[in-house]
Protein backbone atom coordinates (compact mmCIF):
# COMPACT_ATOMS: atom_id res chain seq x y z
CA UNK A 1 0.00 0.00 0.00
CA UNK A 2 1.28 3.47 -0.86
CA UNK A 3 1.65 5.95 2.00
CA UNK A 4 -0.72 8.51 0.50
CA UNK A 5 -3.37 5.84 -0.08
CA UNK A 6 -3.11 4.77 3.56
CA UNK A 7 -3.36 8.34 4.81
CA UNK A 8 -6.38 9.01 2.62
CA UNK A 9 -8.30 5.97 3.85
CA UNK A 10 -7.35 6.56 7.50
CA UNK A 11 -8.40 10.21 7.23
CA UNK A 12 -11.76 9.23 5.71
CA UNK A 13 -12.29 6.56 8.36
CA UNK A 14 -11.69 8.92 11.27
CA UNK A 15 -13.66 11.73 9.66
CA UNK A 16 -16.60 9.32 9.79
CA UNK A 17 -15.91 8.59 13.46
CA UNK A 18 -15.71 12.32 14.21
CA UNK A 19 -19.05 13.00 12.54
CA UNK A 20 -20.92 10.01 13.90
CA UNK A 21 -19.03 8.97 17.02
CA UNK A 22 -19.27 5.32 15.90
CA UNK A 23 -17.00 2.31 16.29
CA UNK A 24 -13.29 2.71 16.84
CA UNK A 25 -9.78 1.72 16.02
CA UNK A 26 -9.42 -0.51 19.04
CA UNK A 27 -11.26 -3.86 19.02
CA UNK A 28 -11.54 -3.48 22.79
CA UNK A 29 -14.41 -1.09 22.13
CA UNK A 30 -16.67 -3.60 20.45
CA UNK A 31 -20.18 -3.66 21.82
CA UNK A 32 -19.26 -1.26 24.61
CA UNK A 33 -19.75 2.41 25.34
CA UNK A 34 -16.79 4.78 25.11
CA UNK A 35 -16.68 4.99 28.93
CA UNK A 36 -16.66 1.20 29.30
CA UNK A 37 -13.82 0.95 26.79
CA UNK A 38 -11.82 3.62 28.56
CA UNK A 39 -12.23 1.98 31.96
CA UNK A 40 -10.87 -1.26 30.49
CA UNK A 41 -7.75 0.43 29.16
CA UNK A 42 -6.81 2.37 32.28
CA UNK A 43 -8.92 5.50 32.81
CA UNK A 44 -10.73 6.03 36.12
CA UNK A 45 -14.24 7.36 36.68
CA UNK A 46 -13.01 10.78 37.76
CA UNK A 47 -11.16 11.20 34.47
CA UNK A 48 -14.12 9.96 32.45
CA UNK A 49 -16.57 12.40 34.01
CA UNK A 50 -14.27 15.44 33.92
CA UNK A 51 -14.23 15.98 30.15
CA UNK A 52 -16.91 17.44 27.84
CA UNK A 53 -19.52 15.04 26.47
CA UNK A 54 -18.33 13.73 23.11
CA UNK A 55 -14.62 14.18 23.79
CA UNK A 56 -14.10 10.49 24.55
CA UNK A 57 -14.75 8.36 21.46
CA UNK A 58 -13.22 5.16 22.86
CA UNK A 59 -10.38 5.22 20.34
CA UNK A 60 -7.43 4.36 22.56
CA UNK A 61 -5.54 1.25 23.58
CA UNK A 62 -4.19 2.55 26.91
CA UNK A 63 -3.91 5.62 29.11
CA UNK A 64 -0.66 7.46 28.32
CA UNK A 65 -1.41 10.04 31.01
CA UNK A 66 -1.52 7.45 33.80
CA UNK A 67 2.26 7.35 33.82
CA UNK A 68 3.19 10.73 32.38
CA UNK A 69 3.57 12.54 35.74
CA UNK A 70 2.53 15.84 34.23
CA UNK A 71 3.46 18.94 36.22
CA UNK A 72 1.84 22.34 36.48
CA UNK A 73 3.14 24.78 33.90
CA UNK A 74 4.31 22.16 31.40
CA UNK A 75 3.55 22.17 27.68
CA UNK A 76 2.12 18.92 26.31
CA UNK A 77 1.73 17.84 22.68
CA UNK A 78 -0.74 15.06 21.79
CA UNK A 79 -0.06 13.18 18.55
CA UNK A 80 -3.39 12.28 16.93
CA UNK A 81 -5.56 14.10 19.44
CA UNK A 82 -8.95 13.07 18.03
CA UNK A 83 -11.87 14.72 19.81
CA UNK A 84 -9.58 15.96 22.58
CA UNK A 85 -10.03 13.43 25.40
CA UNK A 86 -6.40 13.12 26.50
CA UNK A 87 -5.77 16.81 25.84
CA UNK A 88 -8.51 17.85 28.26
CA UNK A 89 -7.21 15.47 30.93
CA UNK A 90 -3.69 16.84 30.43
CA UNK A 91 -5.00 20.41 30.62
CA UNK A 92 -6.23 19.84 34.16
CA UNK A 93 -2.84 18.50 35.22
CA UNK A 94 -0.69 21.28 33.74
CA UNK A 95 -3.03 24.01 34.99
CA UNK A 96 -3.61 27.51 33.68
CA UNK A 97 0.11 28.21 33.49
CA UNK A 98 0.58 25.18 31.26
CA UNK A 99 -0.50 24.48 27.70
CA UNK A 100 -1.75 21.50 25.72
CA UNK A 101 -1.53 21.22 21.94
CA UNK A 102 -3.47 18.58 20.05
CA UNK A 103 -2.48 17.67 16.48
CA UNK A 104 -4.74 15.69 14.16
CA UNK A 105 -4.81 15.28 10.37
CA UNK A 106 -8.60 15.03 10.12
CA UNK A 107 -10.43 18.39 9.81
CA UNK A 108 -13.64 16.87 11.21
CA UNK A 109 -11.79 15.76 14.34
CA UNK A 110 -10.22 19.19 14.77
CA UNK A 111 -13.65 20.82 14.49
CA UNK A 112 -15.12 18.41 17.02
CA UNK A 113 -12.21 18.92 19.43
CA UNK A 114 -12.45 22.71 19.19
CA UNK A 115 -16.17 22.57 19.86
CA UNK A 116 -15.51 20.37 22.89
CA UNK A 117 -12.90 22.84 24.15
CA UNK A 118 -15.39 25.66 23.81
CA UNK A 119 -18.06 23.67 25.65
CA UNK A 120 -15.64 22.89 28.46
CA UNK A 121 -14.26 26.46 28.54
CA UNK A 122 -10.66 25.28 28.25
CA UNK A 123 -8.32 28.26 27.88
CA UNK A 124 -5.05 26.32 27.88
CA UNK A 125 -5.80 23.89 25.03
CA UNK A 126 -5.49 24.41 21.29
CA UNK A 127 -5.91 22.07 18.34
CA UNK A 128 -3.84 22.23 15.17
CA UNK A 129 -4.49 20.54 11.85
CA UNK A 130 -1.45 18.60 10.70
CA UNK A 131 0.22 15.25 10.19
CA UNK A 132 2.22 13.68 12.97
CA UNK A 133 5.03 13.06 10.45
CA UNK A 134 5.29 16.85 10.03
CA UNK A 135 4.27 18.40 13.33
CA UNK A 136 3.08 22.03 13.31
CA UNK A 137 5.23 22.89 16.32
CA UNK A 138 8.60 24.57 16.86
CA UNK A 139 11.87 22.86 17.79
CA UNK A 140 12.46 22.34 21.52
CA UNK A 141 9.05 23.76 22.42
CA UNK A 142 7.25 21.11 24.51
CA UNK A 143 7.95 19.25 27.73
CA UNK A 144 5.94 16.09 27.05
CA UNK A 145 4.75 14.27 23.93
CA UNK A 146 1.86 11.83 24.36
CA UNK A 147 -0.02 9.59 21.93
CA UNK A 148 -2.71 6.95 22.22
CA UNK A 149 -3.06 4.21 19.59
CA UNK A 150 -2.19 6.53 16.69
CA UNK A 151 1.44 6.00 15.70
CA UNK A 152 0.59 2.47 14.50
CA UNK A 153 -1.55 4.15 11.80
CA UNK A 154 1.38 6.22 10.48
CA UNK A 155 3.09 4.71 7.41
CA UNK A 156 6.43 6.35 8.33
CA UNK A 157 6.90 5.73 12.05
CA UNK A 158 10.57 6.72 11.92
CA UNK A 159 9.57 10.19 10.78
CA UNK A 160 6.97 10.44 13.57
CA UNK A 161 9.49 9.71 16.31
CA UNK A 162 12.07 12.05 14.78
CA UNK A 163 9.43 14.80 14.80
CA UNK A 164 8.53 14.02 18.42
CA UNK A 165 12.21 14.25 19.32
CA UNK A 166 12.57 17.55 17.44
CA UNK A 167 9.74 19.35 19.25
CA UNK A 168 10.72 18.13 22.73
CA UNK A 169 12.89 20.31 24.93
CA UNK A 170 16.17 18.77 26.13
CA UNK A 171 15.22 16.52 29.04
CA UNK A 172 11.65 16.24 27.75
CA UNK A 173 9.80 12.95 27.74
CA UNK A 174 7.52 10.93 25.50
CA UNK A 175 4.72 8.66 26.73
CA UNK A 176 2.81 6.57 24.19
CA UNK A 177 0.24 3.79 24.26
CA UNK A 178 0.24 1.76 21.08
CA UNK A 179 -0.23 -1.58 19.34
CA UNK A 180 2.81 -3.73 18.49
CA UNK A 181 3.38 -7.27 17.24
CA UNK A 182 5.18 -10.24 18.73
CA UNK A 183 5.52 -11.80 15.27
CA UNK A 184 4.83 -10.77 11.69
CA UNK A 185 1.26 -10.72 10.43
CA UNK A 186 0.23 -12.82 7.43
CA UNK A 187 0.55 -10.96 4.11
CA UNK A 188 -3.21 -10.90 3.54
CA UNK A 189 -3.67 -8.96 6.79
CA UNK A 190 -0.67 -6.67 6.41
CA UNK A 191 -1.75 -5.67 2.89
CA UNK A 192 -5.35 -4.95 3.86
CA UNK A 193 -6.58 -1.35 4.05
CA UNK A 194 -9.49 -2.51 6.22
CA UNK A 195 -7.14 -4.11 8.73
CA UNK A 196 -4.93 -1.02 8.59
CA UNK A 197 -7.71 1.32 9.66
CA UNK A 198 -8.48 -1.19 12.39
CA UNK A 199 -4.98 -0.53 13.79
CA UNK A 200 -3.67 -4.03 13.18
CA UNK A 201 -2.05 -4.04 9.73
CA UNK A 202 -0.10 -0.86 10.48
CA UNK A 203 1.54 -2.26 13.60
CA UNK A 204 5.20 -3.27 13.60
CA UNK A 205 7.11 -5.84 15.67
CA UNK A 206 7.85 -4.77 19.23
CA UNK A 207 11.64 -4.87 18.86
CA UNK A 208 11.46 -2.87 15.63
CA UNK A 209 9.18 -0.29 17.27
CA UNK A 210 11.59 0.21 20.17
CA UNK A 211 14.57 0.39 17.80
CA UNK A 212 12.83 3.09 15.76
CA UNK A 213 12.38 5.19 18.91
CA UNK A 214 16.04 4.79 19.84
CA UNK A 215 17.20 5.61 16.31
CA UNK A 216 15.27 8.88 16.53
CA UNK A 217 17.61 9.89 19.36
CA UNK A 218 15.61 8.94 22.45
CA UNK A 219 17.27 7.53 25.58
CA UNK A 220 15.97 5.42 28.46
CA UNK A 221 13.41 3.74 26.21
CA UNK A 222 11.38 1.27 28.22
CA UNK A 223 8.09 -0.60 28.16
CA UNK A 224 6.15 0.22 31.32
CA UNK A 225 3.10 -1.93 30.62
CA UNK A 226 2.22 -4.70 28.16
CA UNK A 227 -1.11 -6.48 27.70
CA UNK A 228 -2.66 -8.90 25.26
CA UNK A 229 -4.93 -7.15 22.79
CA UNK A 230 -8.52 -8.56 22.90
CA UNK A 231 -8.81 -8.93 19.14
CA UNK A 232 -11.26 -11.82 19.49
CA UNK A 233 -14.08 -9.40 20.29
CA UNK A 234 -14.00 -8.30 16.65
CA UNK A 235 -16.72 -10.85 15.99
CA UNK A 236 -19.17 -8.75 18.04
CA UNK A 237 -18.36 -5.45 16.37
CA UNK A 238 -19.96 -4.30 13.08
CA UNK A 239 -16.67 -2.80 11.86
CA UNK A 240 -14.79 -5.89 12.99
CA UNK A 241 -17.19 -8.10 11.06
CA UNK A 242 -16.58 -5.97 7.98
CA UNK A 243 -12.83 -6.52 8.33
CA UNK A 244 -13.31 -10.27 8.68
CA UNK A 245 -15.62 -10.40 5.65
CA UNK A 246 -13.29 -8.29 3.51
CA UNK A 247 -10.34 -10.52 4.40
CA UNK A 248 -12.45 -13.66 3.93
CA UNK A 249 -11.16 -15.32 7.11
CA UNK A 250 -12.83 -17.11 10.00
CA UNK A 251 -12.99 -15.75 13.53
CA UNK A 252 -10.75 -18.67 14.56
CA UNK A 253 -8.07 -17.42 12.17
CA UNK A 254 -8.48 -13.90 13.51
CA UNK A 255 -8.04 -15.14 17.09
CA UNK A 256 -4.86 -16.97 16.07
CA UNK A 257 -3.51 -13.81 14.47
CA UNK A 258 -4.50 -11.88 17.59
CA UNK A 259 -2.12 -13.88 19.75
CA UNK A 260 0.74 -11.85 18.28
CA UNK A 261 -0.88 -8.45 18.94
CA UNK A 262 -0.18 -6.61 22.20
CA UNK A 263 -0.89 -3.17 23.66
CA UNK A 264 2.12 -1.42 25.21
CA UNK A 265 2.85 1.76 27.13
CA UNK A 266 6.31 3.14 26.39
CA UNK A 267 8.36 5.89 27.98
CA UNK A 268 11.40 7.59 26.48
CA UNK A 269 13.44 10.75 27.17
CA UNK A 270 15.30 13.30 25.08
Amino acid sequence: MKQEEIKKVVRERYASVAREGDSCCSPSCCGSSAKDISRRIGYDDEELTSVPEGANLGLGCGNPLALASLKEGETVLDLGSGAGFDCFLAAKKVGTEGKVIGVDMTPDMIDRARNNAQKGKYTNVEFRLGEIENLPAADNSVDVVISNCVINLAPDKSRVFKEAFRVLKPGGRMMVSDIVLLKELPDFVRDSIEAYTGCVAGATKKDEYLKTIKNAGFKEVQILDEKNFPIDVLENDPFGKQVIEKLNVSIEEVKEIGKSVVSVRIQAKK
